[in-house]
């Protein structure tokens, strides 16, 4: 397995930090004054200048107004790449998942990126360990719901998805935002290009007790299989491989639930059946 490296910030992110520092400077403020104008912890200044930290747009807002800056900060950050926006072990992912013509996703322990709700996202930030900085895990939830535009192309890709039925019965922050989530996984099981299958709790036999897996395809019809767990992750494309983990998602999709009796379940658990 290939480990992952240490996420760092991409020079992009220094960029706007060394700006941020420069137009600190030429207020003629410290980093310790500024820090008490914008409400915030001096490291906190100290980590977005080194750009360890990366800037969110309404904070990039906040310094564009107090340093007089005109709109510089806040331009810069709207205009940076998504795929400098997320966890570097995840960007190679994110560049094939924008452009994919098939997504196929088995999940075990959360719902998918693709499908989630913003608080139940963020529930599932809010869970990580050791915890995120409030603005570090704020951008990583606005880097994933901004993912889920690719189902608003104007030829989407076909998405599969199958849950573990555990998911459903795990109210992630809380019942109110876990029952929004269920509305809006229901809600997709309506697309034309959405299949989404549950998978009973109990059942066996079992293709999936090695994990979960990503299968892609892309324009050229290539296919790969991402994997990921805990902070590492590896993208396989070696067609042996490859074929091993269609075979294991095609048995799934025989194991699982069909897509009606899913929405039934679904249905169950908002009290709609």
């Amino acid at each position: 397995m290939h480990s992952a490296k240490r996420p760092k910030r991409g020079s992009s992110w220094q960029a706007i930090g060394a700006l941020v520092a420069h137009f600190r400077r030429a207020a003629r403020l410290t980093q310790e004054q500024f820090a008490e104008l914008a409400n915030l912890h001096v490291d906190t200044v100290g980590s977005i200048e080194q750009g360890r930290l990366a800037l969110q747009l309404d904070r990039a807002e906040q310094f564009d107004e107090l340093l007089g800056t005109g709109g510089v900060l806040a331009i810069a950050v709207a205009k940076m790449p998504m795929r400098e926006r997320i966890p570097t072990f995840a960007q190679g992912l994110v560049d094939i998942e924008q452009e994919a013509v098939s997504i196929l996703s088995y999940e075990t322990q959360m719902m998918p990126g693709l499908l989630q709700t913003k608080d139940y996202c963020r529930a599932s930030f809010d869970s990580r360990f050791p915890r995120f900085e409030d603005e570090t895990a704020e951008r990583w939830v606005n880097s994933r719901i901004e993912r889920q535009q690719i189902w608003q192309r104007r030829q989407p890709p076909f998405g599969h998805f199958i849950l573990e039925e555990g998911i459903l019965r795990t109210a992630l922050g809380g019942t109110d935002v876990m029952r929004e989530q269920i509305r809006a996984l229901r809600e997709y099981s309506d697309l034309d290009h959405v299949g989404i299958q549950i998978m009973p709790m109990g059942r066996v036999p079992h293709a999936g007790l090695a994990g979960p897996m990503l299968l892609l395809e892309n324009p050229d019809h290539d296919h790969m299989v991402y994997l990921e767990v805990q902070r590492a992750s590896f993208l396989v494309d070696d067609p042996a491989e490859v074929s091993v983990y269609q075979l294991k998602y095609g048995m799934l999709r025989s194991q699982a639930l069909s897509p009606e009796e899913s929405a039934c379940l679904l249905d169950g658990l908002l009290g709609e059946s």
